[in-house]
Parts: structure tokens; C-alpha cells; sequence
């Protein structure tokens, strides 16, 4: 009788835990919860917040349940997504897992490392400070293999990061999406058309920051390839706005004549180094320029060019687009 009694009471036991395990708390619409929890925190501080966010019933039961899975010493630390449809079981195999809450991270294509820095600063992701002196700091660029600071390499796309990612391991992100869209095919094509990668990447920084227009990328791209052939200056007006830090929306003659190592009327060849961060369109419209003969191009105002072979022509596109005359 006493064997019978333990028997079942034992599988009264067993049979109300795979009810609790099994059985979520909330009721239909399930709603979204975020749910923490902090480095160190006790089982006990983790099942009463699951408790008081609604997400399980028994603080008793959730405990005993994670110690018979020997789970205690297996939560990890961070934010979570849950809802409150997700039975403890779910719960507790997602606290195991250490699958974070993730947040979406939208790099545009052509922003500069000071946007990208504020970006992440604004996402939460780290301080502009910090983000800045990591793309600066020589030694640490080092290993990568970039000549001067990662402008230019920091790839537009959307990410996919927890609260837990600190600066690097996101600019390492950015940096490995850059090493896997550059891939092999256009590295040999980058050494046919006689430039180096980063030849590349500076041009495509200029290409991106000239147009937005996909039609449109090629063509500026070779009126770029076809002046460095002749050994013309480039004449890009986004060279010129990146090398000095008193441009208010208008460019003006003082900009063009003054001396900076980006100033692509004043130097020859490509500037010093990338003024943007290109995105696959552009690092393409570089490593494949249009065939054409135009060394101009100047704004119509409606996302397109004029483009033209000689000086002539340019300057009638000129009086005709940009002085209205």
C-alpha cells in the first residue's frame, strides 16, 4: 500500500511538472515581452522576474524544473525575446541557448565614418567616440591590411547586432562583409585595370557620393577612368567637400583653390584616401567603367547628367543646367 501511495504520488508529481513545462501562462493575443537577465543573477532573481513579467505561473516549479535539467549554472546572461505564448520549457531551453534579442542596424550607402559613428551611437551600439578612435587607430587597423583608416570600408547593409555587441566586434562585422562582397574575381579585375584595392575603393567612394542613379554609375565611372588616363585632374566637387570642414550646403571658390589632399582639382591622380563608404554598385561601376569618350559631366537637377567629350560642350551643359542661361 505504502509503494502504491509513493508510486502515485511520484507520477502525480511527474505528470503536473510536463503540465507546467508544457502550458504557457499567457492567453491569445500573445504579447511581446523583453526580457533581461544580468551577469551573475541568481535562479531565484531570474524566475521571480519571469514571474512578475507574466511569463510563468510557479516560481517553485520553473526552479525544481531547471535543476532537474541541470540548467542553473547554464543561463546566460543578456535580452531576450520572448512572449507570452512560450511555455517554461521554451523559456528555459531560450535562457540556455543565449539567443539574444537582436536589433536592426542600417548602414546607408556613402556616409562617411563620422555618419556610420553616429549611427551606432544612436542605435546604442557604442559611443561615437569610441567608434571614431577605433577607425583611426593605426595599430589596430593594422591587421586588417588597410593602408591609413577604414573610411571606405565600412560596408553599407543591414545588421543584425544583440545590446551585448561592443564597438569592435561590430566594425569587425562591417569589415567582413566588405572582405566578402570584394572577392577574389574583383581583386583580379582591380589588378587588370592596373589599380590596387584601395585605388578601388577611393574611386568608388567618389562615384557613390557623385550619383545615387544606377544607370548612371558606369558612365560617371568612366568619365573618372578616361581623365586618369590622360592624366587629368578629376575634378570631383565631393573630394573637395570632404577635405574641409567649412562647407554649409554650397561649394565655393575658396573650397576649390584651397590645398588639401583630398581636393581633386588641386592634385593629381586620386585622392589621398576614400570620402565615403561605397556600397557593392559603386565598388562594380569602378572595377567596370562604361565604355565611353566623355570626360565631363555636369547635374541636369533631376538625378541624371549631362555628359559631354570636350570643354566646349561641357560648358554649354554648364550655362544651359547650372546657370539657366
Amino acid at each position: 500500500m505504502i509503494f502504491l501511495c509513493i508510486t502515485v504520488t511520484t507520477g502525480s508529481l511527474m505528470l503536473w511538472m510536463v503540465s507546467f513545462i508544457k502550458t504557457p501562462v499567457g492567453i491569445t493575443p500573445y504579447q511581446p515581452v523583453a526580457f533581461t537577465v544580468s551577469a551573475g543573477q541568481h535562479l531565484s532573481t531570474i524566475a521571480q522576474n519571469l514571474k512578475d513579467q507574466d511569463l510563468i505561473s510557479n516560481l517553485i516549479a520553473f526552479k525544481l524544473y531547471a535543476r532537474i535539467k541541470k540548467a542553473t549554472t547554464q543561463i546566460k546572461a543578456g535580452e531576450y525575446e520572448m512572449n507570452t505564448g512560450m511555455n517554461p520549457e521554451a523559456i528555459l531551453s531560450l535562457l540556455i541557448s543565449g539567443k539574444h534579442k537582436l536589433y536592426r542596424f542600417t548602414v546607408p550607402e556613402g556616409l562617411n565614418m563620422e555618419e556610420i559613428a553616429l549611427l551606432a551611437q544612436e542605435a546604442g551600439l557604442c559611443s561615437r567616440q569610441q567608434f571614431l578612435a577605433l577607425c583611426n587607430e593605426l595599430e589596430w587597423i593594422n591587421q586588417f591590411e588597410i593602408p591609413g583608416t577604414l573610411e571606405g570600408y565600412l560596408f553599407p547593409d543591414t545588421y543584425f547586432f544583440s545590446k551585448e555587441t561592443d564597438c569592435k566586434t561590430l566594425i569587425k562585422k562591417m569589415l567582413s562583409t566588405f572582405n566578402k562582397t570584394f572577392n577574389e574575381k574583383w581583386k583580379t579585375r582591380a589588378k587588370e585595370i592596373g589599380l590596387s584595392v584601395h585605388e578601388i575603393v577611393i574611386l568608388a567612394s567618389i562615384i557613390e557620393k557623385e550619383t545615387g542613379n544606377q544607370k548612371e554609375r558606369s558612365i560617371i565611372s568612366s568619365v573618372f577612368h578616361n581623365r586618369l588616363k590622360l592624366h587629368m585632374r578629376i575634378e570631383s566637387d565631393p573630394t573637395v567637400i570632404y577635405g574641409v570642414s567649412d562647407y554649409y550646403g554650397r561649394i565655393r571658390y575658396k573650397h576649390l583653390r584651397r590645398v588639401t589632399p583630398y581636393n581633386t582639382y588641386q592634385i593629381d591622380g586620386l585622392p589621398i584616401g576614400p570620402i565615403a563608404n561605397p556600397g557593392a554598385q559603386s565598388l562594380k561601376a569602378a572595377l567596370y567603367p562604361a565604355q565611353t569618350d566623355y570626360l565631363y559631366f555636369v547635374s541636369k537637377n533631376d538625378t541624371t547628367h549631362q555628359f559631354s567629350t570636350n570643354l566646349e560642350d561641357h560648358n554649354k551643359a554648364v550655362k544651359k543646367y547650372q546657370l539657366n542661361q
